[in-house]
Formats: structure tokens, C-alpha cells, sequence
């Protein structure tokens, strides 16, 4: 997993409660058995009309959204079904940092396993992040891990909690097998003491 470093990027907003893990990548999408090719199909059912064709009137659709890498969405994001395919799908369609009041508990631990940054902010920084997005065309927001914080276009700085447990595996590239792979040398002797016994 590459480690993640501070990114600037636009922001996409999904203003949408309890965002199941089927409607950011339907059930039908799920016969690949790599990681990739996801992001062509997120939030399917909403991006895409019946015929494949662009729905205009979903918001993130607009242009000047266009190459977001930040996605500002509402409570319980990411509920539903464990599928780790959802993270896959965002992260393949560019998205490396969620940022939300709440995130659902799986679909949470999820995103640190695959590369992507959900930051927990209250309600009403949320809100004035959609009311900001919308009033600028191409709003960027500054994401730095190993600081905690959030710079927005005119300085400010929004602070946020992360695990630092999980910081630390971000910021190093670890998901859990990268992480166990650490103790290589402790695993390999116990193996072989269990040989000798």
C-alpha cells in the first residue's frame, strides 16, 4: 500500500444520509477479483441514467468536480454490508479522503486498509464545508495527516482525532498484513521453535 502523504485537492460533495456500501458499488459489480476497475462504476445507480449516459443532475456529475480527490458526505457513510469493495471503488476513482460526520464501523476500518483518510468532523463544520464547496467552482481543501489538519483556501485550519495507530499505518503504507509483516522476525522464530518442540 503506498503511504499516504498531504494532498491538496478538489472537493466533491454527496450530501446524502446513510450511504450504503451497495449504493457506492452495486452488488452486480462485484465478479472482478482484482482491486481495480471499481471506479468506473461508483455510485453507479446515481452517476449513470438506465442507458449509461451521464445523469446531469447528480451533483458530483458537474465539471467542476472533475479529477476530485476529496469526497465531503453526511452521517454513515459507508453502512450496509462489509463489501471491501467500496473502498476499492473510491480509492480507484481518485478519492483518497472522506470526510464526513460519521462513518460507518467496517467500512471505517476499511478505508485504512486501503489507503483512504476518513475524517470525523462535527455536524456543523461539515455543513459549512458544503455551503464553501458550493460557493467556490474548483474548492480545494489542504489535507495534512501527520499535523491533523485540514488548511481551506483563505489559511483557516480545521483540526481533526485520528486513531494513531491507524496514522501511523497511513502514514508508513501498512495495512494489516504490512503491519504483521513487522514482527517477520518474531513469527519466523516462533515457527521454528514449534518446529523443535
Amino acid at each position: 500500500m503506498e503511504p499516504f502523504t498531504n494532498i491538496t485537492g478538489i472537493v466533491a460533495p454527496l450530501e446524502a444520509l446513510n450511504v450504503d456500501t451497495d449504493q457506492i458499488i452495486p452488488k452486480q459489480f462485484l465478479k472482478r477479483i482484482e482491486r481495480t476497475g471499481y471506479g468506473e462504476f461508483l455510485f453507479n445507480d446515481w452517476r449513470l441514467n438506465d442507458d449509461g449516459s451521464v445523469n446531469p443532475s447528480f451533483e458530483m456529475n458537474e465539471p467542476r468536480y472533475g479529477g476530485a480527490s476529496i469526497l465531503l458526505t453526511k452521517d454513515n457513510f459507508g453502512c450496509g454490508s462489509s463489501r471491501e469493495h467500496a473502498p476499492w471503488a473510491l480509492r480507484d476513482f481518485g478519492f483518497t479522503c472522506l470526510i464526513a460526520p460519521s462513518f460507518a464501523d467496517i467500512f471505517h476500518n476499511n478505508c485504512f486498509n486501503n489507503g483512504i483518510l476518513p475524517v470525523t468532523l462535527p455536524d456543523n463544520q461539515v455543513t459549512e464545508l458544503f455551503a464553501q464547496v458550493r460557493a467556490t467552482d474548483g474548492f480545494r481543501l489542504g489535507i495534512d495527516l501527520d499535523a491533523q489538519r485540514i488548511t481551506l483556501p483563505d489559511g483557516a485550519v480545521i483540526s481533526f482525532e485520528i486513531d494513531p495507530n491507524k496514522r501511523r499505518c497511513l502514514l508508513d503504507g501498512l495495512d494489516a498484513i504490512g503491519l504483521t509483516l513487522e514482527h517477520e522476525d518474531k513469527i519466523a522464530q516462533y515457527e521454528r521453535g514449534r518446529h523443535t518442540a
